[in-house]
């Protein structure tokens, strides 16, 4: 089973698992943890009824840690695998890892907006956010990779090539 306090041993992996560093997560985690208490406080059930047993009673899920919570939903937003394969890293049946996604991904957003580490949408959102005139220019570049008539001059051939490798000829047998 897939575990924060065993996969934080292992940074490079941890990396490629939730594109974040263990520091990064670490900075992460109080906000989501205070977002997580924000929308489901221990006073009420999940279902928004009152509490009829102590706050921690009851048994304990597979996700019991916050970081664990975290964890699974950062792996799911990075990888979006099928619920079923999901189910398999976190040792959960493909309805439980529904009802996480759907129970955790509010949270996440609500941490990211409250820590204002919100995406950006929209060009013109982004164009006003604060810190963007600051940024150097070569972040504020953007493009897509289009083809172009080469030109028939040996010369200006030699002088336009990117370098890049160039598609490969679809063959018909």
């Amino acid at each position: 089973m897939l575990t924060y306090h065993e996969l934080s041993k292992k940074p490079k992996e941890f990396l490629c698992a939730t594109s974040l560093s263990v520091a990064e997560f670490e900075q992460l985690l109080p906000g989501f943890d205070a977002a997580y208490r924000e929308i489901y406080p221990d006073v009420q059930t999940r279902e928004g009824q009152a509490q009829q047993r102590k706050a921690g009673g009851g048994s304990k899920g597979h996700l019991a840690a916050i970081a664990d919570k975290l964890l699974f939903i950062l792996v799911y937003e990075k990888t979006y695998p099928l619920q079923t394969m999901h189910g398999l890293q976190f040792n959960l049946s493909q309805g439980r890892v529904n009802y996480w996604i759907h129970h955790l991904l509010p949270v996440l957003r609500q941490a990211l907006a409250n820590l204002q580490m919100t995406p950006e949408r929209t060009g013109s959102t982004w164009a006003e956010a604060a810190g963007v005139a600051d940024a150097p220019a070569d972040w504020l570049l953007d493009g897509t990779v289009r083809r172009r008539q080469r030109p028939k001059d040996a010369e200006q051939q030699v002088e336009q090539d990117s370098g890049k490798k160039k598609p490969i000829p679809i063959r018909t047998w």
